[in-house]
C-alpha cells in the first residue's frame, strides 16, 4: 500500500512539474522573442542606414526604445514582488533595449559625420546625452561627448563661426 500511496503521489505531482516546466519554458519564450524583436529592429536599421533611409533607421530605434519604456514599466511593478529571478530577467531585457537602442544613436551620428551632416550628427550625440542619463549608460554619455567634440574640430558648431 505505502508503494501505491507513493505511485498515486508522484502522478499527482506530475500535473504540478508540468505546469512548472511549461511556465518557465513560456517565461523562457518571452525573453527569447524579446531579444529576436531588439535583433530585428537593429539588422533593420542598419539595413536602412545601409539603403540611406535615415527616418526609417531612426523609427526602427524608437521601436527599440518603446519595447525598453514598456520593459520598464513591467520593472517597476515586479519590483514591488520579492521573491522572484522575473524582474532580474526583466531587468536584463530592459538594460539590452537601452544599451542597444543607445548604440545605435551612436551609430546614426557616425553615419550623419561621415555623410558631412554635422547638425544631425550633432543633434543625435546630444539626443544620447540627454536621454541616457542612468548611471549605468555613463559610458554611452561620453562617448557622445566625446564625438561632439570631435564634430567641433571638423566643424565648428553655428554659433562658433
Amino acid at each position: 500500500m505505502a508503494i501505491r500511496s507513493r505511485t498515486h503521489s508522484i502522478w499527482q505531482g506530475l500535473p504540478l512539474l508540468a505546469l512548472c516546466l511549461t511556465l518557465t519554458h513560456c517565461s523562457h519564450d518571452i525573453h527569447e522573442k524579446r531579444a529576436d524583436t531588439i535583433k530585428d529592429h537593429v539588422e533593420a536599421f542598419y539595413d536602412h542606414l545601409k539603403h540611406d533611409r535615415v527616418a526609417a533607421a531612426v523609427r526602427e530605434n524608437e521601436a527599440i526604445e518603446q519595447l525598453s519604456s514598456q520593459l520598464g514599466e513591467i520593472v517597476t511593478r515586479r519590483v514591488n514582488h520579492p521573491g522572484t529571478n522575473q524582474v532580474d530577467r526583466e531587468w536584463t531585457d530592459l538594460r539590452t533595449a537601452n544599451e542597444t537602442a543607445a548604440q545605435n544613436w551612436l551609430a546614426l551620428g557616425q553615419y550623419l559625420s561621415i555623410k558631412k551632416q554635422f547638425a544631425q550628427s550633432r543633434a543625435t550625440y546630444q539626443r544620447v546625452i540627454d536621454t541616457y542619463t542612468g548611471a549605468t549608460e555613463r559610458t554611452y554619455r561620453e562617448q557622445a561627448a566625446r564625438a561632439i567634440r570631435d564634430l567641433d574640430m571638423l566643424s565648428p558648431p553655428p554659433a562658433a563661426r
